[in-house]
């Protein structure tokens, strides 16, 4: 239990981090693009009160830490106004593209910075510290966040990026979608933890996840023989 406690404590703040960054991202990129409601419902912020969502972004991470299903989780979202932006087609594709791309770009910072510890020799970031356990969490949630948002299904960043480039007709159809892709998430999730043996996250999820994390770390092994 004490092991799971401790492992909850270093991937919730990880997971808040990459959150509140992935949201902040879409604001500002809207802002960028025209549309001031972020920064209008001071949602521009970095502090973490301004995004949390109490079940999404705490309980629901917890609670898969605990139980030893796949963490995720969710904030409030930055609210982004379609009308409001200079081109709303591109405009709602920068936005949604923003999230996942500030995620990959923390996942680079954290292989950078572990390079550059390990090269430097920090005797408290060896293999196994609760250090290391931090960078290496924190390098794999924002991995991902990233993918997981690219999903093409509603709500994701991904739908967003997938209707813009549909038709208009099209993608006021794919629009109506977004209730069923939640819900298609839900269901998979469940059976994944009804029917383990099935392999649904490990066999679909983890294997592009774990490919780009062996990318960052090839970054961080780059960056650590570079300062040795």
């Amino acid at each position: 239990m004490t092991d799971t406690i401790l492992l909850a404590a270093i991937l919730i703040p990880c997971l808040v981090i990459a959150i509140v960054f992935h949201e902040v991202a879409h604001g500002w990129a809207a802002l960028a693009l025209g549309d001031p409601t972020a920064k209008e419902k001071r949602r521009l912020s970095l502090n973490p009160i301004r995004h949390v969502d109490p079940i999404g972004t705490l309980l629901v991470p917890g609670a898969l830490a605990l139980f030893g299903g796949p963490i995720f989780g969710w904030a409030k979202p930055v609210p982004v106004r379609k009308n409001r932006l200079d081109n709303p087609r591109f405009g709602m594709m920068a936005v949604a593209a923003a999230g996942p791309a500030t995620n990959f770009m923390l996942a680079l910072i954290g292989a950078v910075v572990a390079g550059l510890v390990f090269g430097l020799g920090w005797s408290t970031l060896e293999p196994g510290s609760l250090a290391f356990n931090a960078l290496v969490y924190f390098i794999l949630i924002n991995i991902f966040l990233g993918l997981f948002n690219l999903l093409p299904i509603p709500p994701f960043d991904g739908s967003h990026i997938v209707g813009g480039l549909l038709p208009p007709r099209m993608a006021r159809q794919w629009q109506r979608l977004q209730a069923a892709g939640m819900m298609f998430i839900v269901v998979l999730i469940a059976a994944s933890w009804a029917f383990p043996e099935s392999g649904l996250v490990e066999n679909v999820v983890f294997p592009p996840v774990l490919w780009l994390q062996e990318r960052y770390l090839m970054v961080a092994d780059f960056v650590a023989q570079a300062v040795s």
